[in-house]
This record gives C-alpha cells, sequence and structure tokens, in this order.
C-alpha cells in the first residue's frame, strides 16, 4: 500500500508538473490570434501602388506625333492638317504642285512605321500611275520623297469637291437634275477603276473633285493614301459601301443619287454582278452591326 501511495503521488506531481504548459500554450493561441508585423505591411500600399495609377513621363510622348517640317516649296501654305498626311500647296519646278507629307505615328514601333509609311507613299504613287493609264483623270506625280515619305503631286487648278458641288446646288434651291447625271458620272468612272482592279479604301465626296467648268463633269479621284490592287468582288463591294455610308451621312436626302450611281456603276462595269451582290451582304452586315451595337 506504501508502494501504491507513492505511485499515486508520483503521478499528482507529474500532472501538476504539466501544469505551466498550459499558459505556454494560450500565450501561443494569442500570438496566433494577434496580427503579426506581415499583415499591415501587405496591407498598407506599398510605393510601387501609386505609381501605377498615375501617368508614366513616357505617356503623353507615345500619344503625341510630331509633325514633320513642311517642304521648301516657293509660295508654300498650309492647305489642311489631317490624322494621316500634312497638305501643302505651293510651286514645284515652276509648276502648282500640292506636297502631301505623312504623319508620323509615335506610337507604333519605329520599324513599323517606317516600313508602313513607305508603303502606303508607294501604293499611292503606283495607284495614280494605274489611273491616269487606265484613262481615268488623277493628278499626276511629278516627285517621291521615301526619306520623309512626302510624295508632290499636279494641283488641280480652280477645281471644287463634288461635296461642296452638292451642298452649292442644295442650297441654291435651283434643279437637281443636275446631280442625277454627276452620280452617273461618278459611277462610270468608279466602274472603270474598280474593272483595274484598284481600290480606293477612303471613297468619299471629299475625295473626288470637278475640273472648271463643273457643267462638263470633268471627275478627278484624289487621295489614294489607303487604296491597294484587288480583284475580289467583296473589296469593291466595302468599296462602295463606304461611299453609300458617306452619301448617307453628308448629304441628306440624296437617296437618289446613289441609287443612279449604282445603276450607271453596274452598266459600266464588266464585273459588277457579284460586286453589287457583294455591296447587298455588306449592307446586310452592316444593319446586324447597328442592330447589335
Amino acid at each position: 500500500m506504501a508502494a501504491a501511495e507513492a505511485q499515486a503521488g508520483g503521478a499528482r506531481s507529474g500532472m501538476a508538473g504539466a501544469g505551466p504548459a498550459g499558459p505556454a500554450v494560450a500565450q501561443a493561441g494569442s500570438a496566433m490570434a494577434e496580427p503579426g508585423p506581415a499583415e499591415p505591411a501587405m496591407a498598407e500600399p506599398g510605393p510601387a501602388g501609386p505609381s501605377t495609377d498615375e501617368p508614366g513621363p513616357a505617356g503623353p510622348a507615345v500619344a503625341e506625333a510630331e509633325v514633320p517640317a513642311p517642304p521648301p516649296l516657293p509660295g508654300l501654305r498650309l492647305v489642311q492638317q489631317g490624322a494621316e498626311a500634312s497638305v501643302y500647296r505651293g510651286l514645284f519646278l515652276g509648276r502648282p504642285a500640292v506636297a502631301k507629307l505623312r504623319i508620323p505615328k509615335r506610337y507604333r514601333h519605329p520599324a513599323l512605321e517606317e516600313r508602313l509609311s513607305r508603303r502606303r507613299t508607294a501604293q499611292e504613287a503606283r495607284s495614280l500611275l494605274r489611273c491616269r493609264r487606265a484613262g481615268i483623270s488623277a493628278p499626276a506625280v511629278y516627285f517621291v520623297d521615301y526619306v520623309t515619305n512626302s510624295i508632290y503631286l499636279e494641283d488641280i487648278v480652280d477645281s471644287i469637291s463634288v461635296q461642296d458641288h452638292i451642298y452649292s446646288v442644295q442650297e441654291s434651291g435651283n434643279d437637281t437634275s443636275s446631280l442625277l447625271l454627276l452620280a452617273e458620272k461618278m459611277g462610270e468612272v468608279l466602274a472603270r477603276m474598280h474593272d483595274e482592279d484598284l481600290i480606293h479604301g477612303d471613297l468619299t465626296t471629299s475625295n473626288m473633285l470637278l475640273r472648271p467648268p463643273t457643267e462638263n463633269l470633268d471627275l478627278v479621284l484624289i487621295d489614294f493614301g489607303l487604296s491597294f490592287v484587288s480583284g475580289l468582288p467583296e473589296d469593291k463591294g466595302v468599296d462602295l459601301y463606304v461611299l453609300e455610308k458617306a452619301f448617307l451621312s453628308t448629304h441628306p436626302d440624296t437617296e437618289m443619287m446613289f441609287k443612279a450611281l449604282l445603276k450607271s456603276y453596274a452598266a459600266a462595269s464588266k464585273k459588277s454582278g457579284p460586286v453589287i451582290k457583294k455591296l447587298d451582304e455588306v449592307r446586310l452586315r452592316g444593319r446586324k452591326r447597328s442592330m447589335v451595337g
């Protein structure tokens, strides 16, 4: 019995010795409950956080496009400042000329920008020569500068854009039947251009000029900066669709003009059947896009 009491006493003393571990566990629990120093560091924004919201110093420099210096032409004056190019008027070797300087896009890689600008400048010159060989009135090319990606063209003196001519006829209140004749002439010229597999790329009434006197309907096509060569009816249909949208947005109440243009185009073009069919498909796609948003 003495031995048993001794063992029980030892067990009691062992349990009593295990007592200090309780506070240690509680202390550890409190240490886990309290946030460590790493949590506030993650919650607080680091020094890099605000810098992502603020635009860096390179932002405006990338967005801005550097306007090239004007060409050294006598009597030089700026005619139009567009997004793609600056257009000047002056004299080139004593002849009235138009200088078109492409504006470099600084958001593009320099090598890509140089390649695109050179390709489009060369294609514009080729398209103008292609038109003139086909008997389509277009400005003569005087000089192409591939260093500055500029092109020097014949200035169609005293001409008026088709856009301004339509405006003047509508505002005068006179008989607008002459506009239907103009639309038929436009259809014939565009049919001849498409039969040469030349796509203008930016057909609008402001990119067509009328030589004086306007009664002769001597139509001149200009601004082939987005042109390319293609025999696909799809590309030709899109070309006509762009012109149709330009008519609707720029010249209200001229639906009869575009109908006359298409009728003349279909009669003059040897490949008009597939093109008109593709135009109808493009129109349908455009309506669906407008409905969907």
